[in-house]
């Protein structure tokens, strides 16, 4: 009888944290066809839930805090959370027991590494940004080996057990298509076309910046998919409406709350130009698809890490930056239109980002982990 390995996945709480999980989940499925099972050990956050139920993945939810870099009185609150998400980690690996755990990092998946360590269970860590993330910094000293996606990443974590792979992407992001975005949408093939992403919980500022020149847009004839994220739309709709914008192919501007994996990549392949911020996920997702864009790092990120994300590519010419004290009206549509209006610079652009793409990170991760996997199985 063959003995189907398992593997807990942990990491919390956004689409960049949790698509790439999805990324290795694929590869590990193509490197043991015989079967694996996994489950999910973090917060219970909408993408954690919605990704793993969609791949078929059981999760189960810890309590967990985070340390804000400002006064909050959560931060003594949250203090008391991690030793119970700790017990509640320990139980769920001694139910399950894996071979390995591998780790996205965020606040989520600090009691189930602390947990995984008391069990002596290998563990494969993966940091996305050019700054290392707290949690990760944390987890180092209890992982097996570490994944970077930035150079600049090093100097954070041992160089005996640090490797430089990339970010994951699903494989799905490149192979859009966009007939199939025209014909959803309605939308023109010969029209330029702007896709605002805020990453997958939207970003009001991103948003509202936007509307401040939405009437501009359309009226030089450009065409705007706008992913606004689920707690937005309603409030992005109702503002357009007052413009008197009618929503969909009529106007050329269509908000969409979340695109789905195959929405995305479509609508990646349609686009003439990018407006984005700066997580890691979504650099990776743009430079696989070879699109140029205009990046507005997270102001308050933690460790600054989006906008060390952004000036790494925007130095070698992949990106345009613009800081979020400049998203005035003035400057974003002047520099949305001279990108629109010059081929060879998005041209230029779109060679220079894919220096960010890392097809194999996924399976490259994926191989490390079943290393423990088959040496654990004996």
């Amino acid at each position: 009888m063959i003995e189907i390995p398992r593997v807990v996945l942990t990491g919390g709480v956004s689409g960049g944290h949790t698509f790439p999980l999805v990324a290795v989940v694929h590869e590990l499925r193509k490197e043991f066809p015989q079967g694996i099972e996994f489950l999910f050990i973090g917060s219970h956050g909408l993408f954690e839930s919605e990704a793993m139920s969609s791949e078929g993945i059981a999760a189960k939810y810890v309590m967990t805090g985070k340390w804000r870099r400002y006064f909050s009185l959560k931060n003594f609150t949250d203090f008391f959370r991690l030793p119970i998400g700790f017990v509640q980690a320990l139980w769920h690996l001694l139910v399950f027991m894996p071979e390995a755990v591998f780790s996205k990092g965020g606040s989520a998946s600090v009691p189930v590494i602390l947990a995984a360590w008391i069990y002596r269970i290998p563990i494969v860590i993966h940091d996305s940004d050019a700054v290392a993330g707290r949690a990760n910094r944390f987890a180092a000293r209890f992982a097996a080996r570490i994944a970077i996606a930035y150079p600049s990443a090093r100097e954070f974590f041992p160089a005996d057990k640090t490797a430089l792979v990339g970010n994951p992407v699903r494989n799905e992001i490149v192979e859009g298509e966009a007939f199939r975005a025209v014909e959803r949408y309605g939308f023109s093939a010969s029209k330029p076309t702007l896709f605002v992403i805020g990453g997958s919980q939207g970003a009001m500022i991103l948003n509202e910046a936007l509307l401040s020149i939405l009437p501009d847009l359309l009226e030089k004839g450009v065409q705007v998919i706008h992913q606004t994220g689920s707690n937005n739309y309603e409030l992005i709709k109702t503002a357009v409406e007052k413009y008197g914008i009618e929503l969909g192919a009529a106007s050329g501007y269509l908000p969409l709350p979340f695109l789905s994996v195959s929405d995305l990549a479509d609508a990646f392949a349609l686009s003439t130009l990018v407006l984005s911020r700066a997580g890691a996920g979504s650099i990776a997702e743009i430079a696989a698809v070879r699109k140029p864009s205009i990046l507005v790092p997270l102001g308050s990120a933690a460790n600054d890490e989006q906008r060390m994300n952004a000036y790494d590519i925007a130095e070698i010419g992949g990106a345009l930056v613009i800081e979020e004290s400049n998203l005035g009206p003035h400057i974003l549509l002047n520099k949305i239109m001279e990108l629109i209006n010059d081929p060879d610079i998005r041209a230029s652009m779109s060679e220079k980002v894919t220096a960010f793409y890392h097809p194999d990170a996924a399976k490259m991760i994926a191989r490390e982990l079943k290393d423990f996997v088959v040496s654990r199985l004996g």
